[in-house]
């Protein structure tokens, strides 16, 4: 897995490629994908999860809806493909990637000189944000790597792993990093209700990498940071305000529990998951359908008549995060994103 891409292009047929992430651990299986109905299903469905897999799926799906246009005149071309990226753009409001990487092959295409030469410009700045993601996931996991004690026990939630990027990982990615430069690293995975992803995803990744992994019911966390079990948590994110970090659900209780408990908690996140126009209040928590959480295999857990609230993500102040580890290095809040992703722009 860990030299294993998760999402690619298929340049013979014009395709992307992916792992349906639903089906793990049970069944592993590649889908191809050749229209932007379908791939849009796929990120609603969680088949494409995670904030940087998401920014290289918005990326490939503008070249696929490129490559698909049928369109003759440039402007024509131009106004299907724009209203193919708002459908994408539309299916995931909270994380941030998503847009970032739609908009960054948008952007690509504006000079183009006709039809063919968008689609070149498509596919090219495709390809380059699926490098970019890969390269920038190794310099935080060597960042990262740097914060772990030699032997330790490190805490993660929900998956941000390999399937999570297009390869490596960020919250993976450092351990993964760790593990290679000799430490000795055990994991705990929460499991990470509803949908099982620390569980079904996290704990399948690091099983195959030989890496010693437990999964644990998210409420037994601070059960074992309280005796001592845990030396570090650290965890991917969706998005990174200047006041707070959004990730999975679950992920604010385990920040509280570890500033509690004085254990240092690190988010694992490129540059691309920061926002600069926006605070934790004015971004749209995303909310999902019930059935996740009243339906487990073909058992109804949940009366009909009780009401259920199911928010894929909450918000995490950013005076309980330790640092922000990011592919330029380590960051201690506060944050000053305005600042470093203008110094970014202009490098």
């Amino acid at each position: 897995m860990s030299a294993t891409a998760t999402l690619w292009w298929d340049a013979e047929n014009e395709s992307i490629h992916y792992i349906e992430q639903t089906l793990l651990p049970n069944e592993y299986s590649l889908v191809e994908c050749r229209s932007i109905e379908r791939l849009a299903t796929a990120i609603r469905r969680l088949e494409i999860r995670g904030a940087p897999a998401l920014g290289v799926a918005g990326a490939y799906g503008v070249a696929l809806s490129a490559f698909l246009s049928e369109k003759k005149d440039l402007k024509s071309f131009t106004a299907a493909v724009h209203r193919d990226a708002d459908i994408l753009r539309s299916t995931r409001p909270t994380a941030i990637n998503l847009a970032w990487g739609i908009d960054r092959v948008l952007a690509s295409m504006a000079s183009a000189h006709d039809c063919n030469d968008a689609r070149s410009c498509a596919i090219a700045k495709a390809h380059e944000i699926a490098r970019e993601d890969t390269a920038c996931c190794h310099a935080i996991g060597k960042h990262g790597a740097a914060l772990l004690p030699d032997t330790c026990t490190v805490l993660t939630h929900c998956n941000a792993g390999a399937l999570a990027c297009s390869s490596w990982g960020t919250a993976l990615g450092v351990i993964r990093s760790a593990v290679n430069e000799g430490k000795k690293v055990k994991v705990i995975s929460c499991e990470t209700r509803p949908l099982m992803q620390g569980a079904r995803l996290t704990a399948w990744e690091l099983a195959r990498d030989g890496i010693d992994v437990t999964t644990i019911t998210d409420s037994t966390a601070a059960h074992l940071m309280r005796k001592g079990t845990i030396d570090a948590v650290v965890v991917g994110a969706d998005r990174i305000t200047s006041d707070a970090v959004f990730n999975k659900i679950g992920t604010y209780m385990h920040a509280v529990c570890a500033h509690h408990h004085k254990i240092p908690f690190y988010v694992a996140a490129p540059l691309s998951t920061f926002d600069a126009n926006n605070y934790e209040k004015d971004v749209i928590i995303e909310e999902r359908g019930r059935e996740e959480v009243t339906i487990m295999g073909n058992r109804t857990y949940v009366p009909d008549e009780a009401h259920v609230k199911n928010y894929a993500f909450d918000a995490t102040p950013m005076e309980l995060v330790s640092a922000v580890i990011t592919e330029t290095g380590v960051l201690r809040p506060p944050i000053e994103i305005h600042k470093l992703l203008s110094h970014r722009n202009t490098t």
